[in-house]
C-alpha cells in the first residue's frame, strides 16, 4: 500500500540519512515522496547531504565545498554508504517517488547551485517528478528565473499571511511549515489558493494521528513507521 508522505532524508531513524540505502528502505515502506538535501562539491557537483560540513554524518571533517566529488565519495556516510550525487538519487526515484529537493543554499555559499540542480533534473528526465524548496527564498527566485516551468516551494519556520502573495508572485505552489504553526485557517487559505501545504517534522505518533484528520496535508517525518501506521489506520481505510 502506498503511504502518502515525505520521507525526511530517507529513513533516518533506522538507516543513515540522505543515503541510497535510506531511500530504498523508504520506497520499500511505500512512501510516495522523498525529501533530500543538496549542496555543491568543490568541483560543482550536486551531492545529497544536509549539513554544510561532513562532520556529523560521515567519518570525515570539513566543509562540503572543500571536497571534490572524488574526495567526498571516499567518506563513509554510515553502514558503508557513500554520499550520493543528486543524479544517483533522481535516477533511483524516477517513476517511483516524487522528490522534494531542498536547496541548502545560504546566501552565496554555492554559486551556480540552482542551475546545476536544474541541469541534473533535466538530464534525468525528472522535470515532472520533482519540486525545489529552500529556506533561502532568493535561491528559489533564482530557480524561477532559470526555469519558468519547474515546480517550486518555500520552507518557512513559522506561519505568515505574507507567504501566500509571495508564492503567487514567484509561481510556487508548495509551502513547507513547522507543524506547530499550522492552524485550520492557514490550511484553509492554502486550500483556497491551490497551495500544497507541507508540515515538518512531526515524529510523535499522537501528533501524527492528530494531523491525519487533514488528509490534504503532506507530512514530512523522520518516523516513517509511525506515519505509515497512522496513515493506513486513519486515512487509507477511510478513503
Amino acid at each position: 500500500m502506498e503511504v502518502r508522505g515525505l520521507a525526511h532524508r530517507g529513513y533516518p531513524l533506522k538507516y543513515p540519512e540522505n543515503t541510497m540505502l535510506g531511500f530504498r528502505k523508504a520506497l520499500e515502506l511505500g512512501f510516495s515522496h522523498l525529501e533530500l538535501d543538496v549542496q555543491l562539491t568543490k568541483d560543482g557537483v550536486p551531492v545529497v547531504i544536509h549539513d554544510p560540513t561532513v562532520n556529523r554524518t560521515t567519518n570525515g571533517t570539513g566543509a562540503i565545498n572543500t571536497f571534490t566529488l572524488e574526495e567526498i565519495r571516499k567518506l563513509d556516510a554510515g553502514q558503508g554508504e557513500v554520499i550520493p550525487t543528486l543524479e544517483e538519487a533522481l535516477r533511483f526515484a524516477k517513476d517511483r517517488m516524487i522528490v522534494d529537493i531542498e536547496l541548502k543554499q545560504m546566501g552565496d555559499t554555492y554559486p551556480g547551485l540552482e542551475q546545476k540542480v536544474i541541469d541534473v533534473i533535466k538530464d534525468t528526465g525528472m522535470e515532472k517528478q520533482v519540486f525545489l524548496t529552500s529556506f533561502d527564498h532568493y535561491s528559489i527566485e533564482r530557480a524561477r528565473s532559470l526555469d519558468p516551468d519547474i515546480e517550486l516551494g518555500l520552507v518557512i519556520y513559522g506561519a505568515t499571511p505574507s507567504v501566500f502573495p509571495y508564492l503567487e508572485q514567484i509561481g510556487a505552489r508548495y509551502v513547507s511549515v513547522k507543524y506547530v504553526y499550522v492552524t485550520p485557517s492557514f490550511m484553509e487559505e492554502a486550500r483556497k489558493r491551490g497551495i500544497q501545504l507541507i508540515v515538518w517534522t512531526p515524529d510523535d505518533e499522537a501528533v501524527l494521528a492528530s494531523l491525519a484528520q487533514y488528509p490534504e496535508l503532506l507530512i514530512v517525518t523522520n518516523n516513517l513507521e509511525g506515519w505509515a501506521k497512522v496513515y493506513k489506520e486513519k486515512i487509507a481505510l477511510n478513503a
